[in-house]
């Protein structure tokens, strides 16, 4: 009889909420890409304007629940969904709803890594009792996990869906992915909210966002600043060991 409950073989049954993401990623990557894009948020910004004016509260709590589906499935489009917010809510509370929706849904698919193969990958390394790469940087990260979660979240070069799944397969804890992904998006939710809110001059002088603007100096400053603060401890435990 196969093992539904526990991480010692494979087991279909736990791999359905990966697999579903796996899939739906693809077919939304196919059909979505060409949708979730500046240009349809240009052509019907009156419309979601109407929309968020007849009821903000549903439409607030419609756009959390469509940020929490781009992200959990990696949907293309997630910069989009952050421009929309600000352009929407302004930069508070749309910077709060962009968080919130970015959050809920990195734990979605965290948990769906998680169990899909991340706790049968742990449980192989122990059993093997060999010391593969893997092992090696999960013992790592545990040591300063989060230290390290807070770098993935604030280096702007580290895509948002590896920085939800490389976690769920070295055994992180939940409570510290929930919060380091919460207040480790932050800087970057913020500033990117900010060109949403500025959207509706960029539409009227006929341009498109600079969505690289957080590689400025004056904003890519204070957020390597940041990271240097995040990778303290870690500096420090090495200077320990040495």
């Amino acid at each position: 009889m196969s093992d539904t409950t526990t991480p010692k073989g494979f087991s279909m049954k736990r791999m359905i909420p990966l697999l579903t993401i796996l899939v739906v990623a693809v077919v939304g990557f196919i059909f979505l890409k060409d949708y979730l894009n500046f240009e349809t948020l240009r052509d019907n910004r009156e419309a979601l304007i109407a929309w968020r004016d007849g009821n903000y509260f549903i439409a607030a709590l419609t756009f959390i629940a469509i940020y929490v589906v781009v992200v959990a499935f990696s949907l293309p489009g997630a910069a989009i969904m952050t421009l929309t917010g600000g352009f929407l809510f302004g930069i508070f509370p749309g910077a709060l709803f962009n968080i919130l929706g970015a959050t809920i849904g990195a734990v979605a698919i965290f948990l769906a890594a998680k169990t899909g193969l991340g706790d049968m990958l742990q449980q192989k390394l122990q059993n093997d009792g060999k010391e593969s790469v893997l092992d090696k940087m999960g013992r790592e990260i545990n040591k300063n996990e989060i230290s390290y979660l807070f770098l993935m979240r604030l280096v702007p070069a580290i895509p948002f869906f590896i920085a939800n799944l490389a976690p769920a397969f070295l055994g992180v804890k939940l409570k510290n992915f929930v919060l380091t992904t919460f207040l480790g998006i932050m800087p970057g939710s913020v500033v990117y909210t900010s060109v949403g809110a500025g959207l509706g001059d960029v539409f009227a002088a006929g341009e498109t966002p600079d969505l690289g603007i957080i590689f400025e100096p004056h904003i890519l400053g204070p957020i390597l600043g940041l990271c240097a603060l995040a990778a303290l401890p870690i500096v420090i435990s090495k200077f320990k060991k040495a």
